[in-house]
């Protein structure tokens, strides 16, 4: 078991000299695939495990090209609302929907309670964006200094952080690129930093003092998302000379993750029509060597506010089928408000469509996958309602829709639903066709 030495305990320095742990046994069983091959990709950094060893309940996950496509929900207050019972409630309803990571995004009040009631709640991985904090301790972003910023990460990763965004990837001279956008900086931290960069005439301070930030997270197994500050926030910033300037020095931070043996996970859009998502993945696969790639989406059309757990689900089932590994979920209040727990959950179960859907064409786990919608298949036709609705991403919401239209006493054993009836049921009909053939 490890334990804090102020050393490196990184998984990924361990499996760098040679040595399987409990972690990369879990993920393997997990995953149905060797340990070695996990050992391996982990080593190479194309596989994180993010795990704090103060994370005491973790059950640990894979992420990378060789594991299932894994999904990310955004909790965490606001300056203006929500509080520690409303977060713990988000990341009750996370679990219950099968988010695998959550991330608090708090930048309100008691940011530290908050954080540790998610920890010790929270079985899966659990993320921040530190500077979010660094901002919310001081007057104005003008104020931020890079002493504050590490003092925070290293905070943060006591308390048992998981994974942390950290906006390393974007430099002072990526500044003038923005100036030709429609939606400017769309990112929090990257805003932030620009701004800091600009008043204060210094380079990105998170770029800056990478490699100390790189020695506390070696030290507590955090590891690092590098946040993409300019990733396009509509349609037609998409795949410019910012966003792309950016990726060149997120690859560069992923080598130096390696080097000194950190986890390491790459950002992504953000908004991206359908024909250039491919694009999008194809070069972050090859600048960051194959590193994981974690996608806000990408939002496929800016004309849907309300639906974009939809219109960005569209993009993530995309992008994970072209090799990304990692969906930051968004949910129907994107661009419009603070997600509540319904929000959260339908955020959630669109990005379980998205990965799932995903994970069939990778064929992920030796095409384990398929199994699922195979065996519901044939609860289908055998009209078994109480097994499709255990086989349900949402069992309550199906059982729900079927029981309300129709009488009790033709829910459970009927082998109709309202949509056709009883005489127009092409299944009805099919199966009464095979059991004629049989006689």
């Amino acid at each position: 078991m490890r334990s804090f030495t102020g050393k490196n305990i990184s998984l990924m320095h361990l499996a760098q000299v040679g040595e399987i742990t409990d972690e990369m046994r879990i993920v393997a069983e997990t995953e149905g695939i060797d340990v070695e091959l996990v050992r391996k990709e982990l080593a190479a950094g194309r596989l994180s495990i993010p795990a704090n060893i103060n994370h005491a309940n973790l059950k640990p996950i894979g992420i990378g090209k060789v594991c299932s496509v894994k999904i990310n929900a955004n909790i965490g207050n606001s300056p203006v609302t929500s509080n520690i019972d409303g977060e713990l409630g988000k990341l009750g309803t996370s679990l219950k929907y099968g988010s695998d990571t959550v991330m608090d995004l708090s930048t309100g009040e008691e940011i530290d309670v908050i954080r540790q009631g998610i920890i010790d709640n929270s079985p899966i991985p659990v993320g921040t964006v530190p500077l979010y904090q660094a901002l919310a301790e001081v007057e104005s972003e003008l104020d931020l200094t890079p002493e504050l910023l590490l003092e925070v990460i290293e905070r943060q990763a006591e308390q048992g952080v998981d994974f942390m965004t950290i906006h390393a990837g974007l430099l002072r001279e990526h500044l003038p690129h923005i100036k030709s956008r429609l939606t400017g900086i769309v990112s929090r931290g990257g805003s932030i930093t620009a701004k800091w960069m600009k008043h204060h005439k210094r380079q990105n301070p998170a770029y800056e003092y990478f490699d100390k930030i790189l020695e506390i997270c070696a030290k507590y197994d955090v590891t690092i998302s590098v946040g993409d500050g300019l990733r396009p926030g509509c349609l037609a910033d998409a795949c410019d000379k910012a966003q792309y300037a950016e990726l060149r020095t997120m690859g560069e931070l992923a080598d130096r993750c390696r080097e000194a043996g950190v986890q390491v996970i790459i950002e992504g859009p953000g908004h991206v029509p359908l024909d250039r998502i491919e694009e999008n993945i194809r070069m972050q696969q090859e600048i960051c060597k194959e590193a994981p790639f974690y996608v806000l989406g990408p939002i496929v059309t800016d004309v849907a506010p309300g639906y974009d757990h939809i219109t960005s689900a569209i993009g993530a089932a995309m992008a994970a089928w072209y090799g990304a590994s990692y969906l930051c979920y968004v949910t129907p209040k994107e661009h419009l408000g603070l997600p509540d727990a319904e929000d959260v959950k339908q955020g959630i179960i669109a990005y379980k469509i998205a990965a799932h859907s995903a994970d069939i064409a990778r064929k992920t786990g030796a095409g384990r996958a398929r199994d699922w919608d195979d065996d519901m298949a044939r609860a289908r036709f055998d009209f078994d309602w109480e097994r499709q609705f255990e086989l349900s991403l949402d069992s309550e919401t199906a059982r729900a829709m079927r029981d309300e239209s129709l009488p009790e006493d033709q829910r459970k054993d009927g082998d109709f639903c309202s949509m056709c009836g009883e005489k127009f049921c092409a299944m009805r009909i099919s199966r009464g066709m095979n059991e004629e053939d049989e006689e």
